[in-house]
């Protein structure tokens, strides 16, 4: 190749790395910028008006950090509940739902019938599977908190199931071209195969399947915590001030709940970066 041919790829490689860091800076500053406003909007009560509510609904934004302040912990109490509840539910159904894709690898004419099962527990309402659940875990522990978070876990558990299944399963059965021929090539055996090919080809779709389930399992912790025996939790906050008329204290748990949220999940993108750098 000529020192002109060269000299042009390697500006052109330059320009198209530039063009990514701005649409990453983009991309953030836009979500940032709304978010702004939207604060903005309803720190002046323009936002009440637009919508035609009033402070006592929808508190001002400065009341409710000053709230989260007051009841500082308190509030950390409740969020470590929620947030055991979320990663120990997310953590089992992220395992169970990998166990599920693998035997639907191995196994396909057996498996698939779980990957089907495990789906269509997934499309059963959190309001319905809660209150089923609870029942079912009653004798687990005669300590009312260990039984509350057991089954807050499993309803957590049984939502982050699905999407890790479906993805891992792709992960390991959508090979590159010719990939497995190569393999053979080798003289690689089965296990060998799964091993050194099929589970590290399954590692991004593990995180796309974490992608969904992070956020799912702070939700789905929040909303089982509305049905436990057990009167802890960010969600359990929520619908007691709620239910009390308290809907300033009710907005503070509601922040603090888009919090962790945003928090997890963005623990997450900066692990994915870390670990898939060299796949990029």
């Amino acid at each position: 190749m000529e020192a002109g041919n060269v000299f042009t790829l390697v500006q052109k490689k330059k320009r198209v790395k530039a063009r990514g860091k701005i649409n990453s800076v983009v991309s953030f500053l836009y979500p940032v910028a709304f978010g702004a406003l939207l604060i903005i909007l309803w720190q002046t009560e323009i936002l009440h008006k637009i919508i035609g509510t009033d402070t006592f609904t929808l508190p001002l934004p400065s009341r409710i950090f000053a709230i989260i302040g007051e009841n500082f912990p308190k509030v950390i109490t409740n969020v470590q509940a929620t947030v055991i509840v979320a990663l120990c539910g997310l953590l089992l159904g992220s395992l169970f739902g990998y166990f599920v894709a693998i035997i639907a690898t191995v196994f396909p004419k057996w498996g698939a019938g779980g990957l089907n099962i495990v789906s269509a527990f997934n499309a059963v309402p959190i309001v319905a599977l809660a209150p089923v659940i609870t029942n079912w875990t009653k004798d687990v522990s005669s300590d009312a908190n260990t039984r509350s978070m057991f089954a807050k876990a499993l309803v957590v558990m049984v939502v982050c199931t699905a999407s890790m299944s479906v993805n891992a399963f792709r992960g390991l059965t959508e090979m590159t071209p010719f990939s497995e021929d190569l393999m053979k090539t080798y003289a690689a055996g089965r296990f060998e195969t799964f091993v050194k090919l099929r589970l590290p080809n399954s590692i991004p779709y593990v995180f796309t399947a974490l992608r969904v389930s992070v956020p799912a399992s702070v939700i789905s912790a929040l909303v089982s915590e509305y049905f436990a025996e057990y009167i802890i939790g960010v969600g359990r906050q929520i619908r007691e001030n709620i239910v009390l008329a308290q809907y300033a204290t009710a907005w503070a748990y509601i922040t603090v709940a888009c919090f962790i949220g945003i928090v997890m999940y963005a623990i997450l993108m900066v692990v994915e970066g870390v670990l898939l750098k060299n796949r990029r």
